[in-house]
């Protein structure tokens, strides 16, 4: 964690993110409490952990099935060219399509790994036939439809030593 840009973070600090990660609408006192701090030198912490951006955000965790997002599909994507120009191109391109939760560039056999999130598998069809292959210099794609989600969690890891 320690990088010429970013300073070292200490015990507190990263007990903090660890408890916001889990629970980002925890209260200052509850978190304060948590972290055996008093609520205002714990705000002050989180405070500078936002300005130094180790807190990109805060969202809420939405129920993909209820949403009518349950089929996930991860999707090798090979491109036609590698130039600058065409990659820039797509990662404009892929950006703007809501049903791609995830776009990796990778090293490998493929350009691009993307996870994908539709309601079923006519609207996945809707989306491969009609979206990711009407894309800019898509050559190739091939695609794994997850048949059962284990693990899904956007939480990093954080030592607390």
């Amino acid at each position: 964690m320690n990088t010429e840009k970013n300073r070292f973070l200490d015990k507190v600090d990263r007990n903090i993110l660890k408890i916001l990660q889990n629970d980002g609408r925890i209260s200052n006192v509850k978190l304060a409490q948590a972290v055996n701090l008093s609520p205002t030198p714990c705000l002050e912490r989180v405070k500078r952990l936002e300005k130094e951006k180790y807190i990109k955000g805060y969202v809420a965790q939405l129920d993909s099935e209820m949403l009518g997002a349950a089929l996930v599909s991860f999707i090798e994507v090979s491109l036609g060219s590698t130039t600058t120009q065409a990659l820039e191109t797509f990662r404009t391109e892929i950006c703007k399509i809501e049903e791609v939760q995830e776009c990796h560039m990778v090293a490998g056999g493929f350009d691009y790994l993307i996870k994908v999130r539709t309601r079923d598998m006519a609207h996945y069809r809707k989306f491969l036939g009609e979206k990711l292959s009407s894309l800019s210099n898509v050559n190739t794609t091939h695609t794994y439809v997850v048949m059962e989600e284990i693990k899904a969690t956007g939480a990093i890891a954080i030592p607390l030593k």
